[in-house]
């Protein structure tokens, strides 16, 4: 994923959230609905997450320096688990306490037909943000299922904002559901039992959300496709036998650790060693469309060089040539 798509989707959910926080809470004024003063944090909760994207976007931009040779690619997932929580705390929690309050304790609502208006408003500013996160991810998430590209994307923006996005049009529908009730069966607990969805709602999407910045955050390799095109790289450039191993690191999302050691014939020099490494490398930033940081390791497997052959090493079995340095 571009950073680019991540930061029109983010931009555009912060602009809808805005509007939509800033219209329900002058509408819970009015009517003191539970459902509309939950629906008000929620959409307040989201403005304050989309500041957080952008921050992290910001601050991974910052250049490497000798503290941190890696760069700052992952404070955009720590914004992304930051996220996670303020939805849990500050939407979820507090959702779930008003809406148990005002099922233990209903009060009517005051201007339903207000009430009612505002949500349908805000439905169609939450669709305008929805709509956006879901054509900028269609750029990259190919004949993926939507699933799938949430659980696989490296980039937390996207993921992040679709799934706050399906809640927010969700907690809507909730909030109109408990409104609607208590106004046809003049029963306010429906809109409490509105409120407390809302809130349930939002912890799934925020646990949601924090299992998948933790894993990025944790340190996740690159995804299997990427990998095989990697190794499919690696194994096709000229001079390599085969592939001890391989381990990729994302560093950030647009940044890939890759480390391997390679099979070598026993019977190259130094400076064929050098070409072999430095074919590899460029073979694979030819490939693969994301910067990379490669360390590759030369090896020799101990039977090619006993018995003068040159054999596939096999992983874990391999030794480094005697004075052949890693690179």
């Amino acid at each position: 994923m571009s950073t680019q798509g991540g930061t029109k989707a983010v931009l555009a959910a912060l602009a809808a959230n805005l509007g939509i926080a800033v219209t329900k809470f002058v509408a819970f004024l009015f009517t003191q609905s539970s459902s509309m003063l939950a629906e008000s944090i929620h959409s307040l909760a989201d403005s304050g997450n989309q500041g957080l994207l952008l921050l992290g976007q910001r601050q991974s931009a910052r250049p490497a320096d000798e503290e941190h040779p890696f760069g700052f690619g992952r404070a955009r997932y720590i914004a992304a688990f930051l996220v996670g929580i303020v939805l849990f705390s500050v939407g979820g929690l507090f959702s779930v306490y008003e809406g148990i309050e005002k099922v233990r304790h209903p009060h009517e609502l005051e201007s339903g037909l207000i009430a009612i208006v505002v949500l349908v408003l805000a439905v169609g500013m939450e669709s305008f943000s929805f709509a956006t996160a879901i054509r900028e991810s269609n750029h990259t998430r190919g004949d993926r299922s939507w699933w799938q590209f949430i659980r696989e994307a490296r980039a937390p923006e996207l993921p992040i904002v679709l799934l706050e996005d399906l809640a927010a049009e969700l907690g809507l529908l909730f909030a109109l559901g408990g409104v609607g009730l208590t106004l046809l069966l003049d029963d306010p607990i429906w809109d409490g039992v509105g409120t407390l969805a809302i809130g349930i709602l939002l912890l799934v999407v925020a646990i949601l959300v924090a299992i998948e910045a933790y894993g990025m955050l944790v340190g996740e390799a690159a995804t299997p496709a990427t990998v095989s095109t990697i190794r499919t790289t690696l194994a096709a450039a000229p001079g390599v036998s085969g592939i001890v191993h391989l381990r990729t690191l994302h560093l950030g999302p647009d940044e890939l650790l890759v480390a391997a050691k390679i099979g070598l014939p026993p019977s190259v020099t130094m400076r064929e060693v050098a070409a072999t490494i430095d074919g590899a490398e460029a073979a694979l930033r030819a490939a693969v469309p994301t910067q990379l940081r490669i360390f590759l390791e030369p090896d020799v497997p101990r039977d090619a060089e006993a018995s003068g052959s040159v054999v596939p090493p096999v992983a874990g079995t391999g030794a480094s040539a005697a004075g052949a340095p890693a690179v």
